[in-house]
């Protein structure tokens, strides 16, 4: 089979982690995830979309054992470009990630659904605006 072609497998790693999905042989002959797929680490973290290189790369889903849910793009195993977070209390933040941090532009919606927007930078977000529905 070369690198170039995909299958489907099931496989179970050695510290418990579980993948179902699309695979590929690099060229030096190691099966890589590669396509879409799901993992379901040992600890419950479960990651549903795409794969390149064996790296969580291009849409996916990623949910924690909290609650918490992260749906949007990845790249090399982060949250890069566009995805919404939501938090385990419910809030939710929509906008543009770097490296897994929230960066430039974005609206954060708190528990009691006020929506907020503005500019993010990692923890930081001055100028933040509520938005009014009057």
């Amino acid at each position: 089979m070369s690198e170039e072609e995909q299958s489907v497998v099931s496989y179970i790693f050695l510290n418990g982690d579980k993948y179902e999905g699309e695979r590929s042989w690099s060229a030096s002959g190691v099966l890589m995830r590669s396509g879409t797929g799901k993992q379901i680490s040992a600890n419950g973290i479960i990651y549903t979309g795409e794969w390149h290189e064996d790296k969580m790369n291009g849409r996916g889903t990623l949910q924690y054992p909290s609650g918490a849910v992260y749906e949007g793009d990845f790249k090399d195993n982060m949250y890069h470009g566009m995805g919404t977070y939501i938090f385990p209390d419910g809030s939710k933040y929509t906008g543009n990630f770097c490296n897994n941090r929230l960066e430039g532009q974005g609206t954060f919606t708190d528990a009691q659904g006020l929506v907020w927007t503005g500019s993010f930078h990692g923890k930081a977000a001055p100028n933040l605006r509520l938005n009014h529905n009057i």
